[in-house]
């Protein structure tokens, strides 16, 4: 049977994978996420549904991101740049190198895809 082409991302049958900061990058708070990764393909490319409790961590990216807010609002800064509010239906990229902080200020849902 051929694999379907079209695929929605529908985290209802899909397990979400619990998480929360790696040790020595939480600046605040007690932030815990779930993900839903609805495709994961070798060569490293991935699309879900990502949430976050409020807190604070450095983040630091090798990948490239792409992310669709859907909603609550959180704080983005760049190291040695600016911090930008992003909110339900903001979207934007994280490209390789970015290294800086996340801040959910209030529990934030986002959709993704990530490249490797």
């Amino acid at each position: 049977m051929t694999e379907p082409k079209f695929l929605s991302v529908n985290v209802e049958s899909v397990e979400p994978e619990l998480g929360a900061p790696a040790p020595g990058r939480l600046i605040s708070g007690d932030p815990k996420f779930r993900t839903w990764n609805v495709e994961e393909r070798d060569g490293g490319l991935y699309a879900g549904i990502w949430e976050a409790t409020p807190g604070k961590w450095r983040i630091e990216y090798d990948e490239w991101e792409f992310c669709h807010i859907l909603s609550g609002v959180s704080v983005i800064a760049e190291e040695g740049g600016e911090a930008r509010t992003v909110r339900a239906g903001d979207s934007f990229v994280l490209r390789p190198g970015f290294r800086g902080s996340w801040e959910v200020l209030e529990m934030t849902r986002k959709e993704y895809v990530i490249k490797l």
